[in-house]
């Protein structure tokens, strides 16, 4: 039997048992640190620092995109390509962290320290990463090696000085590199598995196109800035940012028309809430991330990319429906 106590507040309580709110926040001080807010949000933050710095976060989009294409074509999930696709994306984002230093040493300091600080560990990994990713899609389907490859080294083209020339360096090729290497991995990967028709695979490949291309000009007005030191002419710098945003804004207005045209030839009818959802989205962080005076933080890369995980948790509730 526990003991009942008065409390100074006024509140019975039974020992380890606590009745009334008063006598939780009136005795925080009781709790160990761990349990704060503060403490618990400062955890997460260095958390989600941790995957995005390591490049674990923007791999774990390059696993969920594709997953959402698979519902898209309503093919039967392949999780060995998957994980392909998680690898390849990790090493791809490790080499262009490494040969960045120099932008993120203004941009992302805190990025750059780790990866100068890791050389050889990252280097090590990026090597793994690539051979594993290529021996589960040969091993799975091999026509898969082929959209794996892509991505990759259109990350070696886009990452890579030759002579004095960088792709990233030409205003807008960058963002198209990208963006392509993104859509071709999720629009193509599950065709490796069953192909579902042309019109279909031009939809689903404009889709993420225009998506990964946004998000790597929203990428780029955070780190605006840091380019402009570097020299380098990304869309943000050469445009400014207020055109950059209504850039923006009208290329995912182009996906309110996609919709409409999909939904009329009786495609994503399933999804077609998740894809609302997307779309409006999109607004919302173009115009947010694109302030002017904005200071981003950690929430910069869950809110951007990380809508890709809101997206395939709803649409895997939908695919039960």
């Amino acid at each position: 039997m526990c003991e009942l106590i008065h409390c100074s507040c006024g509140y019975k309580y039974k020992k380890g048992v606590v009745y009334g709110l008063e006598f939780f926040f009136d005795n925080y001080s009781l709790f160990p640190p761990i349990f704060k807010f503060k403490s618990i949000r400062s955890l997460f933050n260095k958390f989600l620092s941790f995957l995005s710095i390591s490049s674990l976060f923007i791999a774990i989009i390059a696993f969920l995109l594709p997953y959402f294409a698979f519902l898209l074509y309503e093919v039967k999930l392949n999780f060995q390509l998957l994980i392909a696709s998680f690898l390849i994306i990790f090493a791809i984002y490790n080499i262009n962290k490494l040969t960045d230093l120099e932008e993120d040493s203004v941009n992302v300091p805190e990025r750059a320290g780790f990866i100068e600080k890791n050389k050889h560990f990252v280097a090590g990994t990026t090597i793994v990463s690539f051979i594993a990713a290529l021996y589960l899609s040969f091993l799975q389907k091999p026509l898969s090696v082929f959209v794996i490859l892509f991505p990759f080294f259109m990350g070696i083209i886009y990452s890579i000085k030759i002579s004095s020339f960088r792709l990233k360096d030409i205003t807008g090729i960058k963002n198209i590199v990208v963006a392509l290497s993104w859509a071709v991995l999720g629009a193509f990967i599950p065709l490796t598995v069953s192909f579902r028709g042309y019109i279909l695979m031009i939809l689903i490949f404009y889709f993420f196109f225009i998506k990964c291309f946004i998000n790597t000009v929203v990428f780029d007005v955070r780190d605006i800035e840091g380019d402009k030191m570097s020299g380098v002419r990304t869309i943000p710098v050469f445009f400014g940012r207020r055109n950059s945003k209504n850039l923006l804004l009208g290329l995912n207005s182009t996906l309110l028309i996609w919709l409409a045209l999909s939904y009329a030839m009786g495609f994503f009818r399933q999804y077609v809430l998740v894809l609302i959802f997307c779309i409006f989205y999109g607004y919302w962080y173009i115009l947010y991330f694109c302030k002017e005076g904005l200071k981003v933080g950690n929430s910069f890369d869950l809110f951007v990319d990380g809508e890709w995980i809101v997206i395939a948790l709803i649409s895997t509730a939908f695919a039960f429906i």
